[in-house]
């Protein structure tokens, strides 16, 4: 079928819970897409930081195509080696030590709520049930991790929001310590909020959230999902940081575009949830496992931890040239590794800039209102950077002469 076709029948299918933009993408080739008329786009979202490997890696294919002969599916009734294998080979590449799978990155945030407040029950320390967030942090999308994210427009008509959750400013350790109490379970942040706008945790803020849960004896905990498995230039942001959560959530670049989540504990932790206290139907499948498997083999062996800082600083560049010459739309970058925005002045929305950009072939997204986000592949080549500038840079040259015109 062609896109008007296609469009047409989407439209009357699909809930409206999306925006998409109006192409159909029909494959993908390393950082590359084409929609069903065979048009290239360069893809610079990457399914927001998930095909860590590209499109149709051929290790990753050939795994998926392998393990789907195999075994797929037998439930947790049972153990199956490749989830086995998997939570070994995760522990050892993050120093965590024990982990629990499940499918989404909002089910792993799920996760490290209930094992923070289990913990504690499990203690004896009952009314220590209270989360610290942080405003416009971005956690999931189920009623929990609406609750925990810090955007009041995603908890709009759902009912009352769970209870026990505050939201503090993002960086803000006075704010923070503030709200310590004898009643706080956890403390949850991300290294580098990725929804909010893509902004790195100030210097000395997660280090000082480690410091203020000791002291108050309550868990840190993190959110990875959009910055770990190498997005950022180590295999967890928080590396680059010094500092060693209780509890993670991961999932995204996990699979590599196969659906698989994870939270990951430290050995303390590992009766916190006992059996029977959570679970997940397809979580740790052996099909998802040997996928996962095969994105941390594979991002050791071609060394994109390392790509990801190269080319990372190679974009920040870019980025900044680009901010350079269009002062009027462009307030500068910012990010990690290849977790990278420029950031737009306050009258300029990024949405409105995503059409432009894919009319040029260049897909990218927006986080928050002013900043547009860039997750390419960590596979992506040094030409491919250099051509996504070059994109970016006729965009705002477009949009720029169309505003003063």
């Amino acid at each position: 079928m062609e896109t008007p076709e296609l469009l047409e029948l989407a439209q009357t299918r699909l809930l409206a819970t999306y925006r998409p933009q109006g192409i159909v993408l029909a494959r993908g080739r390393g950082a590359e897409l084409f929609d069903v008329e065979g048009r290239r786009y360069l893809d610079f979202c990457a399914g927001v930081a998930v095909c860590c490997l590209g499109h149709g890696h051929p290790e990753l294919t050939r795994t998926i195509g392998e393990q789907a002969v195999r075994l797929m599916q037998v439930s947790n009734y049972f153990y199956n080696e490749e989830n086995i294998l998997l939570a070994d080979e995760l522990c050892r590449a993050t120093g965590f030590d024990r982990a629990f799978f499940c499918n989404s990155g909002a089910e792993a945030n799920e996760a490290v709520l209930k094992l923070a407040r289990r913990h504690f029950h499990q203690l004896g320390q009952t009314e220590r049930v209270r989360l610290i967030c942080f405003e416009r942090a971005f956690h999931g999308r189920t009623m929990a991790t609406v609750t925990m994210g810090g955007t009041e427009a995603y908890r709009v008509g759902f009912g009352p929001p769970l209870a026990g959750i505050v939201h503090v400013p993002y960086g803000d350790l006075e704010a923070v310590r503030a709200q310590m109490g004898s009643d706080v379970a956890a403390i949850h942040v991300e290294p580098v909020q990725g929804e909010g706008g893509v902004l790195p945790a100030p210097t000395g803020f997660l280090a000082g959230l480690r410091q203020l849960a000791d002291e108050h004896g309550a868990l840190l905990t993190m959110d990875e999902v959009q910055t770990g498995i190498g997005r950022t230039g180590t295999m967890l942001a928080a590396e680059q940081f010094g500092v060693r959560a209780d509890a993670v959530a991961l999932a995204k670049g996990l699979g590599g575009g196969f659906p698989i989540g994870a939270m990951l504990v430290r050995e303390t932790l590992a009766d916190s949830l006992p059996t029977g206290t959570h679970g997940s139907t397809f979580g740790g499948n052996p099909l998802a496992s040997a996928a996962a498997r095969t994105v941390l083999r594979v991002v050791h062996e071609e060394g994109l931890m390392q790509r990801a800082r190269a080319r990372g600083n190679r974009l920040q560049a870019g980025l900044a040239d680009v901010a350079a010459r269009h002062p009027k739309l462009c307030r500068g970058e910012r990010g990690l590794g290849l977790l990278r925005a420029l950031v737009l002045q306050e009258n300029v929305q990024a949405r409105d800039l995503l059409g432009p950009a894919r009319e040029r072939g260049l897909l990218i997204t927006a986080a928050g209102a002013t900043a547009l986000r860039f997750t390419p592949p960590l596979i992506v080549s040094e030409a491919e950077v250099d051509e996504a500038v070059a994109k970016l840079d006729e965009t705002l040259t477009a949009v720029g002469t169309a505003i003063e015109g």
